[in-house]
Formats: structure tokens, sequence, C-alpha cells
């Protein structure tokens, strides 16, 4: 196995201990689950250098169908195009899925994990993936926002079929898909269950349903759902990345009428993440037929996700590429999307 360590050029950013508009404060402060602003981080911390180690997927990458809408340059997209782009409801088999659309190119389908909503998504990290050329879809989970809900008892292959339905509703042929947290289970189940609709599998921050994984600690799964914001932002982000934390607080706030998942809508995800990682989700147990290229990605500081189980992904997908970024938290992604970004594109040109 070849090993590849790469060091970012970015330098720490100072940290601003107040620069949070008033309404977002309030808002913040009010009710939004996975939200914070400065008061709520009151340490401070700077950035260091970030470095990240890979290995060479051993399988040949294939490309991704282009969507309808490709271009031959990529279009300007930045943040506000993200939180200005409208919900759209798309009718699918598995009933209508709240999502929305933006850039032009080939398509990259991100999937988000327990208790979130496509709003979740940092603006800047989907402004970023769109200005690279791709149509970036995010959507809502089941009995998200206006995504129709699933019978009970809710599993991960059950979210998946949905999402599969999603992908033929949307003519998005063979996308790319990344998926952050319970929405990296979703990607997994989605690449075994239907391999026709996945190009290149993207996994960040999640575990195997092989039934060897190592559990969510008890604590941040505690803090995660508690719906107090500092909770959720401490398991997200280490104490030393306080300035992303609250970048990240203030972007998602900018969406209008910023939502998450009901509490049952939570309890729902919850018990069918344990499923998963107990290894009681047959899709969970057939990672081996993953034959696509797939990236595994995570931060060596992840209190939700032990980075274990990382190396245990990479173990059952035969040739997947990981990387790890020292000193990162679940929300590495956001944190170190600075770095993340250039190797998820240069994952999704490869040839």
């Amino acid at each position: 196995m070849l090993i590849r360590t790469a060091t970012s050029s970015a330098s720490a950013r100072p940290c601003r201990t107040n620069p949070t508009p008033r309404r977002l404060e309030h808002a913040v402060r009010s009710a939004l689950a996975v939200a914070g602003a400065a008061a709520l981080l009151a340490g401070c911390g700077g950035g260091g250098t970030t470095t990240t180690s890979a290995s060479t997927p051993a399988s040949t990458p294939s490309s991704s169908t282009p969507s309808s809408t490709a271009a031959t340059q990529p279009a300007t997209v930045l943040p506000r195009d993200v939180v200005n782009a409208p919900i759209k409801i798309a009718s699918t088999t598995a009933g209508p899925v709240g999502y929305r659309e933006v850039g032009t190119g080939s398509p990259v389908l991100l999937i988000t994990g327990l208790s979130a909503s496509m709003d979740d998504w940092q603006p800047d990290f989907v402004a970023g993936l769109a200005a690279a050329g791709h149509t970036v879809v995010v959507f809502d989970n089941a009995g998200v926002g206006q995504t129709a809900a699933l019978p009970s008892p809710l599993t991960i292959t059950a979210m998946a079929d949905q999402t599969s339905a999603l992908i033929s509703a949307l003519r998005l042929g063979r996308p790319a898909v990344l998926g952050w947290s319970m929405g990296g289970m979703i990607a997994q189940a989605l690449t075994v269950l239907h391999p026709a609709q996945v190009s290149k599998l993207i996994l960040a921050a999640t575990q195997p349903g092989t039934g060897d994984a190592l559990p969510v600690p008890a604590a941040a799964a505690a803090a995660l759902v508690s719906g107090n914001p500092a909770e959720v932002l401490s398991v997200l982000f280490p104490p030393s990345a306080a300035a992303a934390a609250q970048a990240y607080a203030i972007g998602i706030l900018r969406y209008p009428g910023f939502y998450q998942a009901s509490s049952a809508i939570v309890a729902d995800q919850t018990v069918a993440v344990r499923q998963w990682i107990a290894g009681g989700d047959p899709a969970g147990r057939r990672l081996g037929q993953i034959k696509i290229p797939t990236l595994v990605a995570d931060g060596t500081l992840d209190r939700f996700n032990p980075v274990a189980n990382d190396r245990m992904l990479v173990a059952a997908v035969p040739g997947a590429t990981l990387i790890l970024y020292p000193g990162a938290g679940h929300a590495f992604l956001f944190q170190d999307s600075a770095s993340f970004l250039p190797s998820v594109e240069r994952f999704l040109g490869a040839s």
C-alpha cells in the first residue's frame, strides 16, 4: 500500500470574538439544533497545519455520467446562490422528496446525516463543489422537510431505496455520491443495492455496516441529538477548531427558515443507525461487492465515529482510499474544506 502525505499551505485564521449579527445570535440562542455563535464558543482556538495521508486505490476509476445541463466551463457559483436556491419537490416512486440543485456539470449527490436537513450543508462547501463544474443536488432524508416518511421501522436500506428513486426521478444517471455520517451509511447501501446509479463514492465520517464497527460513544450520541447548539458543535468540531465551528454555524443560518428533523424522526433514524452499525441491515454486510472508486475520509478527532471504523471501512471496500485530517472532527469536511474540496475534485476527475 502506497501512502502519500500532503500538507496544506493554508494558514490559521485569527479568531474573532463576535462577528455574528444580532438576528443570527438570537436565532442560535433560541432553538436551532445545529447552530451556534461566538457567545456559545467562549474559547476560540487557532487552526494549524493540516496533514492528510492517503492510500492509492487499486481499482480502476469509472467515469460519471454528465447531466443534461453539463457545461464546457464551470459556472461561477457563490454561497448566496446556494442559500437562495429554491427547494423543489421531486415526485418519486418512494413519495415526494424535497431537494435543491445548484451548478452545472457532472452530477454530485450529497446525502446528509442524523437529525439533519439539507440546510446542514455549509453553503461555502456546496458552492465550492458547484464552482468546480458540478451539478450539486442536496435533499432531505425520509420524513424530513417535505420528503415523504417511510414505513416503520425505518432502515438505512429503505432510505437508500428512496435515494435511488430520487436519482431516477431527476434523471441524474450515475452521479458521484458523497455521504456524511448517517448519509455515508445510506450511500454505502445505495451503492450495494443500486450499483448502476453510482459512479464514484465518497464516505465522510461514517461507519461500515459489517457488524464489526465500534459503536458511537454514548456521550457523543447524546450530545448530537440534544438540541443544545453548544453540545452539538462540540461533537462536530474539536475545541481547537472553534473558529471553524463558528463559521459553519453562521453559514447554515443563512438558509431562509433553517430547519431540521423532528424528534420523532431523529428517534427513528437513531434506531436505523444502531441496526446498521450492529450488522443488522443486510446491505451493510455486502460492502465487498462495491466495485467503484471509493474515497473514505474523516478527522482524527472525530468524537462520533472512532477512526478505527474508517480503517475497517477501507478494508471492507476493495481498492478504497483513506484520507485522515489530523486535528479535525466529525465535520472535518467543513473544518478542512480548503484541503478536502481539492482532494474530492482530484478524486472525481481521476480516470
